[in-house]
């Protein structure tokens, strides 16, 4: 399995390293040896809105190989769902059969098409906004439409990475990865 985690210059921190963590222990905890994954960035800087520098491992690749694509939210989505540039590669990624987003990098999804009909949510403060791109906003934490999968404000993101977990590798290997992380809210 190959993701594509993508960033971009004034995301929330959290929102990337929340799906992040859980994912990546697919591989480290051995679950899964097979997932790799990419951080992808549209430009070569990228920090976060507290201005922690994130080093991707390419710039603007196309996105249409990987079979899972996570994208984060943060101040900078609120400029890049307007940014034609930004979303025509994002839009690279239509044939991904899993997509998913943290927070506001729900906006990201929606100006890419991808969101249209299904039902998302995004962070509490962006709910109208989202509006625009999708067929109902929920106030749920995790919205999983099968395809998509969105979740709620910044700290959702961990239960969004501990969800993909369930989906790639089934519940026991979630509740091990959340055991090992130690968090306590997702059971």
């Amino acid at each position: 399995m190959n993701a594509a985690f993508v960033i971009f210059d004034q995301m929330t921190a959290l929102d990337f390293v929340g799906f992040y963590d859980p994912l990546t222990r697919l591989k480290s905890m051995d679950f899964m040896p097979d997932f790799h994954w990419q951080i992808c960035s549209f430009c070569e800087d990228v920090s976060d809105i507290q201005d922690l520098r994130f080093d991707p491992d390419s710039i603007k690749p196309s996105l249409v190989d990987f079979d899972l694509l996570v994208v984060p939210g943060g101040y900078g989505s609120r400029s890049l769902q307007h940014n034609d540039e930004f979303i025509s590669w994002l839009q690279t990624a239509a044939p991904v059969p899993l997509k998913a987003s943290a927070c506001t990098g729900s906006l990201l999804l929606g100006a890419a098409g991808f969101l249209n009909g299904k039902q998302a949510t995004t962070h509490p403060n962006a709910r109208n906004e989202l509006a625009r791109y999708c067929g109902e906003v929920s106030e749920e934490r995790i919205v999983d439409q099968g395809d998509i999968v969105t979740a709620g404000g910044v700290t959702a993101s961990i239960d969004l990475g501990l969800h993909l977990v369930e989906r790639l590798a089934g519940k026991e290997v979630r509740k091990e990865i959340a055991r090992q992380m130690d968090y306590p809210y997702y059971s």
